[in-house]
């Protein structure tokens, strides 16, 4: 393997490993020379393992298709990816300086909107944002907090940079995959444990569990329940596997009831038992059919109600999502600046807002080079990637931001970073993005790391799993910490 890894070279892009041919970077000079030392047929072994672990462990994500839903095994890649940890630690501080102004914006709006009447943000972005919920008017949730779990997309471009690429608030998923990702790796990988400081990331669970129960700070032991779709929704996998690792109860809208009381219980064979905090996986439009959707069987009639009175906390909070809109994205540092009085510590991508003329007209003019992004699609559905699309996908999306230029914002494309991966053609270098997980409550909480999602097809930069992108464990290394990973302590059943 020596001789591939010291031909390996990503060209023109930044590699999260490889400074240059033959040179690793100094936090992944360990873990390169003990892959480097392994025999290619141990090296198959290893993958081969990985791919059999994650099969003995149902380890699945499920995809929509014409043909009906797929559940297909987690695609994971065996090398890991490395961010040195003085690095870390100021992302850490941008994200929790980034989750703080979006907390308060949120509040703002709900609350007077005074950020809108001192003119940061121009009124019609926020109140015409689908995630603007009228009925969240006047409401404080518990620690003024309404993004209680916040997955921000992290990318880093050529400049070696890391950029913030999109906040996602409402129901951010990948946690669990972060999870399993370190219990593949360690599997297949001990040995590399022992040689290197990896920053754990099994203490989330509890992170996850005390925030939720923080949300009702009245009560010595709140009864917290995970509220799923079900067992056809993509993301079951995660809410089972939350649920069961922090200690809260599984349930679909259908096994709850809001009583005349307006407190929220759960149907057990034992009758009615209250429900004091539901951490939601489902959007705002289906957790209350007598408030959003009333085609709604996914929620709760009157859990609104519930929750206006304080009678049940819900994480995150309805109403959160007006700051997921990639429009008011572009307006995120500006925040920062009005509610924290500071620059941001993590830049935005450069953006483009086509509401803004002079915005539009560059973008129209440059439509073939762009990223063009709808305000509330996610999954990386409904959006132009210029550069690799056609020129009839091209004069649709130039038709679209004509006729309606407030949905629409525009971002360079940029030269994502890339990883070493192992492919059929040997190690080859695969763009990656980075997920954080954020938990805010009384406390704010940081992953050391989270996942990394990588574009497994050769030249993509589609990182999404729906659409053939896959995953890598995520390492936090700092030379001078001690290894609090030890894999004989963490691997989890």
């Amino acid at each position: 393997m020596r001789q591939e890894w010291n031909r390996y070279h990503s060209q023109t892009y930044y590699d999260e490993l490889i400074a240059a041919p033959g040179q690793p970077r100094p936090t992944s000079e360990r873990l390169v020379d003990f892959l480097s030392s392994q025999t290619p047929q141990h090296f198959k072994q290893c993958v081969s393992e990985a791919e059999a672990t994650i099969r003995q462990m149902g380890i699945t994500f499920t995809v929509y298709s014409d043909a009906g839903n797929i559940d297909r095994a987690w695609p994971f890649d065996i090398i890991p990816r490395i961010i040195p940890g003085a690095e870390w630690d100021r992302t850490e501080m941008g994200l929790k300086q980034r989750i703080r102004a979006l907390n308060m914006f949120i509040q703002d709006l709900y609350n007077g909107g005074q950020i809108v009447k001192d003119g940061v943000i121009p009124s019609d972005v926020v109140y015409q944002s689908k995630g603007y919920r009228k009925a969240c008017e006047g409401m404080t949730p518990p620690h003024g907090v309404w993004a209680n779990i916040c997955g921000s997309d992290l990318v880093r471009h050529s400049d070696g940079v890391m950029y913030v690429l999109e906040d996602n608030l409402r129901v951010p998923s990948g946690v669990a995959y972060m999870l399993e990702n370190r219990t593949i790796t360690k599997r297949v990988l001990p040995e590399i444990f022992k040689l290197m400081p990896i920053r754990p990331v099994s203490a989330y669970p509890s992170q996850l569990y005390e925030m939720l129960a923080s949300l009702r700070p009245d009560l010595d032991h709140p009864t917290i329940a995970l509220l799923t779709p079900g067992i056809y929704n993509s993301a079951y996998f995660e809410h089972a596997f939350l649920a069961r690792q922090a200690g809260l109860v599984l349930l679909e809208g259908s096994d709850l009831t809001v009583g005349k009381d307006n407190y929220v219980y759960m149907k057990t064979i034992k009758g009615l038992e209250r429900v004091d905090v539901i951490y939601r996986r489902i959007d705002d439009d289906f957790i209350d059919p007598e408030v959003f959707r009333k085609d709604s069987i996914l929620g709760i009639p009157g859990i609104m109600r519930s929750w206006r009175d304080g009678k049940v906390a819900i994480a995150n909070a309805p109403g959160c999502g007006v700051a997921d809109d990639k429009v008011i994205y572009a307006y995120v540092p500006d925040m920062i600046k009005y509610y924290l009085g500071e620059e941001a510590s993590l830049p935005n991508v450069p953006t483009w807002v086509c509401r803004r003329p002079e915005d539009r007209e560059y973008v129209l003019d440059h439509l073939p080079e762009l990223v063009v992004k709808p305000a509330n699609e996610s999954g990386g559905y409904g959006m132009l990637v210029g550069p690799h699309s056609t020129p009839e996908k091209v004069e649709e999306f130039r038709k679209l931001i004509q006729e309606n230029p407030n949905n629409y914002i525009a971002q360079p494309t940029l030269s994502l970073s890339v990883t070493p991966t192992a492919t059929d053609e040997g190690i080859q270098g695969r763009h990656v993005d980075l997920r954080p997980f954020i938990l805010s409550g009384k406390d704010i909480y940081v992953t050391p790391g989270g996942l990394t999602r990588v574009a497994l097809v050769k030249g993509s930069l589609v990182v999404n799993s729906s659409q053939g992108g896959g995953s890598k464990d995520t390492w936090i290394v700092n030379e001078f910490m001690p290894n609090f990973d030890d894999p004989t302590q963490e691997i989890e059943a």
